[in-house]
C-alpha cells in the first residue's frame, strides 16, 4: 500500500485485541485506510455504520475487523453457532472475503463456512451444519440450507451486507430481507452495510433493518481516481484488433483486463490474442465455477498477465497490480464504466484506462463523460500504433456430423418459432441474472 492512500491512524491505537493486531501485522496492515479509520472506532462501540465506499478502500478489512472484536468478546456461558453472517452479491466476491478473513484471523479461532451456488453443494452443507461462527457467501444458497435446517440464525450477534447496490441490481433484495426478518431484532446485533452508491433505495434498507446506522461516506469528489489516466481511440471497426496488439507492444502491461460487451467478441478476441503469442485467459458469465476460479488465481499469480473479461469480473474482483484496463468495447452501463477502470489504481497505485470508441458502442460516451464529470482525451491513431503483420487465428474445423443424422432435417424450427442460431444467442450481452450470481 502507498502511503498517500493511507491516514495516520495505526491499527495499534484502535480497541482491536492483541491477537487480532499480530494478524494485522503479519498481513503488513499497519495504518488505517479512511474508511478504517472513520467506521471502526464507530463499529468497535458496537455503533451501526451505513458506509459509502468503492472497491478498493479496504471496506472488506473494516467488517472483517469489527466481527472479529465482536466475536471475541461475547463472553457467553454457551456460546452458540453460527453468531455472522456476511453476504455479498456475487460468488467472487464471497470468495475473496473469505479468503481475507482467513489471513486476517489467523490468531483466532474461528471457524468460516463459503457458501455459494454453482459447486461443492454437499462439501458446503456439511460445512455449514459444523457449528462455525461465521457464514460467508451469496444470498440464494445460504437461504437454501437455512430452509433445510442446516443452521439457525437465531443467534447471529453481526450482519454484513457488502455492495448492497449491487444487491439491488441483481434483484436479490427480497433474499436479503428474508434472512434479515429471522435475525434477533436490529438493536441486539452489529449491522454493516457497505454501497458504492447510497441511493434512496440503500438508505431505505439500512434504516429498516438496522439500529440507527451512521452513515459514513468516504468519497473524493471525482467518480474516478486521478490516479487513473485515461485516454480513448477512435478506432474503425478493422483497426480495433491491430490497435490493441499495437498498445500491448507500446506499453507491455505488467497486469492487464480486456473489456468486452459479449461473449462472441471476447472469443473472437482471445483466439486473435492467442494467435499472435499472448497467453490469456477468457473469463465470461458461462465459464464453469471451478475453472472461473482457477483462471483468476493464475491471474493473481501472473502464470496469466492478460485477461478478457465481460461485465460479470467487472465487480467484486480484488485483483493487485492491475496496470492497464483496456475497453476493448464500451460499457453500454455508464457505472460499468467507473467499475471496469477500478480494477486499476487500487490502493494508492497509478493505471491507464484506453477506451475504444469504435463505430459500434461510440453513443455510450457521451454518457460516460457526463457521468464521471470530465473529458476523456481522445488520442490519434499513428501508423505506428497499429499492428501489422497479424497472425490469423486458425478455423477449428467444422465437425462432420455422424453417418446416422446425415439423413436427418436439421431442425430450425420448433412449434413454429424459429429457433435461434448458437452465433446469434452468443452474441447477445450476457444477462446480469447469469447463473454467476446466484
Amino acid at each position: 500500500m502507498k502511503q498517500s492512500h493511507l491516514t495516520e491512524t495505526r491499527f495499534s491505537n484502535l480497541e482491536l485485541s492483541d491477537s487480532i493486531i499480530k494478524g494485522l501485522k503479519e498481513a503488513s496492515f499497519i495504518n488505517c485506510t479512511p474508511i478504517q479509520d472513520r467506521a471502526l472506532p464507530l463499529l468497535l462501540r458496537d455503533k451501526d455504520i451505513a458506509g459509502q465506499a468503492q472497491t478498493g478502500t479496504g471496506k472488506t478489512a473494516t467488517f472483517l475487523l469489527a466481527t472479529f472484536q465482536r466475536l471475541i468478546n461475547d463472553e457467553s456461558e454457551q456460546i452458540k453457532n453460527p453468531r455472522a453472517l456476511i453476504l455479498a452479491p456475487t460468488r467472487e466476491l464471497a470468495i475473496q472475503i473469505h479468503k481475507d478473513a482467513i489471513q486476517l484471523s489467523s490468531y483466532l479461532n474461528l471457524k468460516f463456512a463459503l457458501i455459494y451456488g454453482g459447486t461443492d453443494y454437499k462439501k458446503q452443507l456439511d460445512r455449514i451444519k459444523s457449528n462455525v461462527d461465521v457464514i460467508i457467501g451469496t444470498p440464494g444458497r445460504i437461504i437454501d440450507f437455512y430452509k433445510q435446517n442446516a443452521f439457525t440464525l437465531n443467534n447471529i450477534q453481526v450482519m454484513v451486507l457488502d455492495e448492497a447496490d449491487r444487491m439491488f441490481d441483481l434483484g436479490f433484495i427480497k433474499d436479503i430481507r428474508y434472512l434479515l426478518r429471522r435475525m434477533p431484532p436490529p438493536e441486539k446485533r452489529l449491522n454493516m452495510l457497505f454501497s458504492a452508491t447510497m441511493s434512496y433505495k440503500v438508505t431505505e434498507l439500512a434504516y429498516e433493518h438496522m439500529n440507527n446506522p451512521v452513515v459514513v461516506k468516504i468519497e473524493t469528489e471525482e467518480v474516478t481516481s486521478k490516479a487513473i489516466n485515461q485516454v480513448a481511440y477512435c478506432p474503425a471497426n478493422e483497426q480495433k484488433i491491430p490497435l490493441l496488439l499495437g498498445l500491448l507492444k507500446k506499453h507491455h502491461p505488467q497486469r492487464s483486463i480486456v473489456f468486452v460487451n459479449t461473449k462472441r467478441s471476447a472469443e473472437e478476441l482471445n483466439s486473435y490474442l492467442q494467435a499472435n503469442g499472448y497467453k490469456t485467459a477468457l473469463l465470461s458469465g458461462d465459464v464453469p465455477q471451478e475453472k472461473r476460479q482457477r483462471l483468476l488465481a493464475d491471474f493473481q499469480e501472473s502464470k496469466v498477465t492478460l485477461m478478457i473479461a465481460t461485465d460479470v469480473a467487472a465487480r467484486g474482483l480484488h485483483i493487485p497490480d492491475v496496470s492497464h484496463v483496456f475497453n476493448y468495447d464500451l460499457p453500454q452501463d455508464v457505472e460499468d464504466y467507473v467499475h471496469r477502470i477500478g480494477r486499476t489504481a487500487r490502493f494508492g497505485a497509478s493505471g491507464e484506462a484506453i477506451n475504444f470508441i469504435c463505430e459500434e458502442y461510440a453513443y455510450s460516451m457521451p454518457d460516460i463523460e457526463d457521468y464521471i464529470g470530465e473529458k476523456i482525451p481522445v488520442q490519434a491513431i499513428s501508423d505506428e500504433l497499429l499492428a501489422d503483420d497479424i497472425k490469423q487465428p486458425e478455423r477449428k474445423p467444422r465437425r462432420k456430423p455422424s453417418p446416422d443424422k446425415r439423413s436427418a432435417k436439421p431442425r430450425r424450427y420448433e412449434h413454429g418459432k424459429a429457433k435461434k442460431s448458437a452465433s446469434e444467442s452468443a452474441s447477445t450481452p450476457e444477462n446480469p441474472r447469469s447463473p454467476e450470481t446466484a
